[in-house]
């Protein structure tokens, strides 16, 4: 996974993992979740996608769209 930049040091995202067609994202608390075309719509994973890379606004993407469409919870 790679580091998150978080450039406003504001989110629970600590790290990210982009594939073809999901983004696997770990926050703060340990927890991964993996959210996938099937899971979140192709819109929204490609959106966090770029978001990631950006370093800024993954969060709060995360909770007002795809908050619980992730494909698993892994702990």
């Amino acid at each position: 996974m790679q580091r998150y930049s978080d450039v406003d040091r504001d989110s629970g995202v600590v790290a990210y993992e982009t594939g073809a067609d999901f983004i696997r994202i770990k926050f703060s608390d340990g927890t991964v979740y993996l959210y996938t075309y099937s899971s979140a719509g192709t819109h929204h994973i490609e959106r966090m996608k770029a978001l990631a890379m950006r370093g800024d606004g993954l969060n709060a993407y995360i909770n007002e769209h795809v908050r619980k469409a992730y494909a698993r919870k892994e702990k």
